[in-house]
């Protein structure tokens, strides 16, 4: 609570100054000021600028900026092209929102995740059913005129990204038994006692 007192005093204090500063015109700037009707008695723009630097200050002695996200770390998108949405992009990306956006950006996201989406399934029926969905959603996303981002998500070719599946379906199977190949043979070469300790571990 003292602490936010002696924030307060200083900001009364800066503004006191301000203050003292805009009362303490030259003649000059007074008829100056006196001829511009509503403008008399504002403070100047060095003055306000003074004021801004001054609440700054005391905002970074209070830690008032300490432990942002991102603090200390490069920016992401600094070597991407400039996107105008980035901060849909960003708000998207960051609370995990579905469904929500232009399509551009909506599109663009899925594209990203539409491997996993595929590896998730196991059956090529359904794999061809998604690829063909996002395929005209796409076509009739490019076709609306509603303003808004274009559209740059590229279509998938279904046959590809069919055979694509087929191949990480099929190393994942391998790796699956090729653990269990290492777990039957481990399982071998214990000891009775060691079994029982792993059957009772499990």
């Amino acid at each position: 609570m003292a602490r936010k007192d002696r924030g307060d005093a200083r900001l009364k204090v800066a503004r006191y100054q301000v203050d003292r500063l805009t009362e303490e015109t030259s003649p000059d700037a007074a008829a100056v000021a006196e001829e511009e009707g509503d403008n008399a008695g504002q403070a100047t723009m060095d003055q306000r600028a003074q004021f801004v630097e001054i609440a700054i200050q005391q905002a970074q002695r209070r830690g008032d900026f300490d432990d942002l996200p991102g603090a200390g770390k490069p920016l992401a998108s600094l070597r991407q092209p400039y996107d105008p949405n980035w901060w849909i992009r960003q708000k998207i990306e960051r609370e995990k929102l579905t469904g929500l956006g232009p399509p551009a950006l909506t599109l663009r996201q899925e594209n990203l995740e539409l491997d996993a989406r595929l590896d998730a399934t196991a059956s090529e029926r359904v794999v061809r059913e998604i690829l063909t969905d996002f395929n005209a959603r796409i076509v009739e996303a490019r076709r609306q005129l509603q303003g808004g981002p274009p559209v740059v998500t590229p279509t998938r070719d279904v046959e590809d990204e069919v055979s694509r599946w087929r191949e990480r379906q099929a190393t994942r199977l391998r790796k699956a038994r090729e653990a269990q190949e290492r777990e039957a043979a481990a399982y071998a070469a214990m000891t009775w006692r060691e079994r029982r300790r792993a059957r009772r571990g499990r």
